[in-house]
């Protein structure tokens, strides 16, 4: 249906952040092993996975999408959970590359660690400090 006069279009909308690779299916397995998100979509090239809700992440083939993975990650995927300390001692497990400790922010009333994916996306798993 069209939307008349500048007003919205109505339906449900899915979000999705895409991420490039050199290898896809390395990091599709550390999204599934890892975080235990869910594939979605699989494109062949393209894998999205649901992190929650309608929020996803997109794991592109550099040799297929849009754009070239890179050295340089300006990106990072956040991802909002109850118990960051819990979700810390579960990472922890994995041998991660670039894993901190958790740190409370009061100024964003955030408590976060980080670590980095396969191929050096930054992930920041964070909880609201109550």
């Amino acid at each position: 249906m069209v939307a008349a006069g500048g007003v919205r279009p109505e339906g449900p909308i899915l979000g999705i952040t895409f991420l490039y690779y050199r290898d896809l299916d390395r990091a599709l397995a550390f999204y599934e092993t890892v975080l235990g998100f869910r594939l979605a979509i699989d494109q062949g090239w393209s894998k999205i996975l649901s992190i929650t809700g309608a929020a996803h992440v997109g794991l592109v083939d550099e040799a297929r999408g849009m754009h070239r993975a890179s050295d340089q990650k300006p990106v990072q995927l956040c991802i909002r959970v109850p118990d960051v300390d819990a979700w810390h001692a579960y990472v922890r497990t994995h041998g991660v590359d670039g894993l901190t400790d958790p740190k409370s922010s009061e100024a964003l009333r955030i408590r976060a660690f980080v670590f980095n994916d396969p191929e050096g996306y930054q992930i920041e798993v964070q909880s609201a400090l109550d």
